[in-house]
């Protein structure tokens, strides 16, 4: 009998995921355990291999596409077997994301004209009809169209529920970097935001519902540029280990992340992010927050300015320290404060 394998229950919660890659193709002879296809999650790009032998009768969905979890991917059949027939495409093609905003506006997806390369509904297409009174004629596609997928895609939806969700407020002050190892910066920052966050737990939580979760855990997110996009490795404990130890596990995160070796479990479980632009910084950021985190502390770029130290100008290495946080859980105050310690602790490690 042929094997209809469906999208797996992947945890941490996760309802949908995104077909990236299928590593089979139709009529193809495979035995259990082949590499089978690639999974795009919000968290990160899983393989998974074929649960059964056999031949790919039929591929129900395609790279591309976002399902939820349960629906059919693909059918593995027996020599002979007839293929099931392929998965019905909806009529409007569109991303979770924006299929809630048309929800949001009050525009029926079905009566709207899609824009977007091989037929998606974009977000353009749903608030253009919202502006129309929910229903509006496509203009002429112009310029070169690329689907918005993978780890970019995911990227956007997290970006812009967090600007959606999140009323963010951000703090900036200058920190002298004199007494810390440059080549150690953001190991350094780590073990200061983790033993800051002891004195002010209300930056280590998150808000759920009407309930905010304070953790005794500092499992602290870092931010890594990689040729997919943007990544957040956590490094546990920070608090309890030496700066040497967090600058080796991050480090070893970092190759990883661009490698695009990272396990599922190392993507998981943030409580506060910290992100550096490294060469690429400005004078400071304005980051982000990492939902459903409550803030995010980034490091501009360091260099050798002047300053008055005892009276006398001064080069020193300066740069500075922004914190951005979800005002509904922490007040302006906190955040200054805690922004303070964490400088204290950099400029005396």
């Amino acid at each position: 009998m042929p094997y209809e394998f469906k999208l797996p229950d992947l945890g941490e919660g996760l309802t949908e995921g995104e077909i990236a890659r299928w590593l089979v193709q139709e009529g193809q002879d495979i035995v259990e355990d082949d590499p089978l296809v690639e999974i795009q999650t919000d968290k990160t790009t899983v393989e998974i291999p074929s649960p059964a032998a056999g031949k790919v009768a039929r591929i129900m969905v395609g790279e591309g596409e976002v399902v939820p979890v349960g629906t059919v991917l693909v059918v593995i059949g027996e020599d002979g077997a007839e293929p099931a027939p392929r998965r019905e495409e909806t009529k409007v093609r569109a991303t979770p994301l924006v299929r809630k905003i048309a929800q949001e506006l009050g525009v029926d997806v079905e009566a709207v004209a899609a824009t977007g390369p091989q037929g998606r509904l974009t977000e353009e297409d749903v608030r253009r009809a919202a502006a129309s009174g929910g229903q509006a004629p496509g203009p002429v596609p112009e310029g070169r169209r690329e689907p918005l997928r993978g780890v970019r895609r995911l990227i956007a939806e997290h970006m812009a529920r967090a600007h959606r969700e999140v009323p963010p407020v951000t703090w900036v002050e200058e920190c002298d970097f004199g007494n810390v190892e440059l080549d150690t910066l953001v190991a350094t920052t780590l073990k200061g935001c983790a033993e800051a966050l002891r004195e002010f737990p209300e930056l280590n939580a998150r808000l759920e519902g009407d309930e905010i979760v304070y953790f005794d855990r500092y499992d602290l997110g870092v931010a890594v540029q990689t040729e997919q996009g943007l990544v957040v490795p956590v490094i546990r404990g920070c608090d309890s280990r030496s700066v040497a130890e967090l600058d080796a596990d991050l480090r070893r995160l970092v190759d990883a992340a661009r490698a695009g070796t990272l396990a599922p479990e190392e993507l998981h479980g943030s409580t506060f992010t910290v992100t550096s632009a490294g060469k690429l910084a400005g004078l400071f950021q304005t980051p982000i927050v990492n939902h459903p985190e409550v803030a995010i502390l980034s490091l501009g770029r360091v260099a050798e300015r002047p300053v008055v130290r005892d009276g006398e100008i001064a080069l020193r290495p300066v740069g500075y320290v922004a914190l951005t946080f979800d005002h509904r859980v922490v007040d302006g105050a906190r955040a200054a404060e805690f922004g303070l310690a964490v400088i204290r602790r950099l400029e005396q490690p």
